[in-house]
This record gives C-alpha cells, structure tokens and sequence, in this order.
C-alpha cells in the first residue's frame, strides 16, 4: 500500500534505531510532516504513534521527500539504501518515480574521505549531500540537546537548518561536504580518549587501595570532569557493561580518525594507541558491550602489542 499524499514540506527519515526513532519522533513533534522507513516494523509502530507517517520502501520516501535524513550504521548502509531495487535512488532518479530527492542529509558517523566520495557521486544525478553527524548519545536524541556538525554548501546547510534544529541544541556548519564528518572524528577521538584515561585511572585506584566510585566522584567535582565522565560515571564505578554505547561502534569511528590523519598526512600517536585498545575490545568479543568496556581489557591485561598498527576503516 502507499503512503497517503505527501502535504508540502514532508521530510524523509530512514532508519528509527535507538538514535533514529526519537529524532524522527523530534521532528513530528516540531509539526513537520515525516515520512518514515525502517527495515524492521515495530519502530515504524512506535513513529506512527508519535506521529510520523510511514512508507513501505524507501522509494517511496524519495519520491515524497526533497530532503532525506538517513541514520544507519554506516556508508556501505547508506549505499545499499541508495541502490537497491526498492532504494532511495529508485524513488529519485526517474521521472515516472515522480523524483522528489534532491538533498540527502547523513547523520551516521561516517569516514570524510568517503562521504566526500558519496557526494561527488550522487551530485550529477542531482542529489546533493549534507554530512550531518551527531553527538550526545541517547539522551541528546530523546531531549532534542543533541550537538550537530553539518558539513556541505552553505545553501544546503541552510535549507535542512530548521529540521536539524528540531533535532538539536547546537547546530554548527564546520565547511564543506566532509567537515561534520571530520569534526564528530575529532569529537570520538577526544570521548575514547577520556574513556580510556578514566578506565586507567580506576584501574590505578584500585591497585591503590581506592575505591573507584569515591575516586570518580572527586574526579567530577574538579577539572576532571567532563560529559564523558558524568554519562559513563555508573559504568566505570560498578563495571556494569550494559551498552548505552557499543563499544563496536567506537572502534569504527576510530577506524575514521586514523583514515582522516592519514589522508591529511599528519601523525596522531594517542589515537594510534586508543585504536589499538578498541580494536583488542573489539576482536576479543566485548564489541557489543558498552564503550567502557575498556576498564575489562585494562584490568585483564589483554593489550594489544606496542608494535601492533590497528586497522584503518575505508568504506
């Protein structure tokens, strides 16, 4: 079945994960007129109750929608997103689909190298990109407080502004298509850093004869402090795994930084050596826990060799 007539200003959204779903339900409840699509159907349920409507394919958001948010793991999603048989380039590129897609806005963590990539692609056919990553977590998306880091032509940025900004407390254009991406890889090096100096830190107190839960404590009350250690605070202090942010995902992003440095011809030795601990995270089966799963690896001594390079992520 189709969806019902799309009313002027109907904005695309695929892909209602634990971010997704309340930053759709964000932009219906800002009274723009969403149109979603979801691999699977119990989160559509849950857009349709907060007021989203839904369509079958993601054709049918492309033929509906002059802007499509997308937020997916990652670019090789997107891509499969963009050309399958019932994608959003079905939807897009002829004139019997009734093309309505001219901008795509990404908002997954992605490489810059590859979403420049992705842009130069998809500009002849029309479709211009917006890199529009994300920071804040679960709570940001749910309270609309996430911070975002647009990244395309000053006139793009401009026309998807008020959807971001139903979604966002800090909207931020950093440059061209790319720099949201690289930005939100500044931003991931700087929270795998600070979990993995916080993780140390307990690891020492605790050899130390400290208790972590009173150690981080004094640590928020001072210059310590940061939103890293307010949000994984719990984690740390009682080695409770249980992910609000998958540690997986973090050794991705990673994977960004080190693809960026490279391309940028710089030399970045702490995010070399975070890699390299996110990576024994992730090959030693606790990717699907929370990113402070860090503090396990520290403790059992399982590091990965000093002369060990990790692996870079190009899509």
């Amino acid at each position: 079945m189709s969806p019902p007539p799309s009313p002027p200003g109907t904005v695309g959204f695929v892909g209602l994960g634990a971010m997704g779903l309340p930053m759709a339900v964000n932009l219906a409840g800002a009274g723009f007129d969403v149109l979603a699509w979801n691999r699977s159907r119990p989160p559509l349920d849950a857009a349709v109750s907060a007021g989203c409507r839904t369509a079958d394919r993601p054709a049918q958001v492309a033929g509906a929608a002059r802007v499509v948010l997308v937020m997916l793991p990652d670019l090789p999603q997107v891509r499969a997103l963009l050309d399958a048989p019932t994608g959003l380039l079905a939807g897009a590129g002829s004139a019997g689909a009734g093309r309505a897609m001219d901008t795509l806005v990404v908002m997954s963590t992605v490489s810059p190298v590859a979403v420049r990539a992705l842009a130069e692609e998809l500009r002849p056919r029309g479709i211009e990109v917006v890199d529009a990553p994300v920071s804040g977590g679960v709570s940001g998306a749910r309270d609309a407080a996430l911070s975002i880091m647009a990244g395309g032509t000053e006139d793009a940025v401009q026309r998807v502004r008020p959807y971001l900004a139903a979604m966002g407390s800090t909207v931020r254009r950093m440059g061209g298509i790319g720099a949201g991406s690289l930005a939100k890889a500044c931003n991931q090096l700087v929270v795998a850093g600070t979990l993995v100096a916080l993780a140390e830190a307990v690891v020492l107190s605790e050899r130390g004869g400290l208790e972590p839960a009173a150690l981080l404590e004094v640590l928020a009350g001072g210059l310590a402090s940061s939103e890293v250690l307010a949000q994984k605070r719990h984690h740390l202090a009682h080695s409770d795994f249980t992910p609000s942010g998958p540690a997986r995902y973090l050794h991705k992003d990673l994977g960004f930084v080190l693809d960026s440095a490279d391309d940028a011809h710089v030399s970045l030795p702490l995010a070399a050596t975070v890699a390299g601990l996110y990576a024994a995270v992730d090959s030693g089966g606790l990717g699907d826990l929370d990113n402070s799963v860090v503090l396990r690896l520290l403790r059992e001594g399982r590091l990965p060799s000093p002369d060990s390079h990790p692996t870079t992520t190009k899509d």
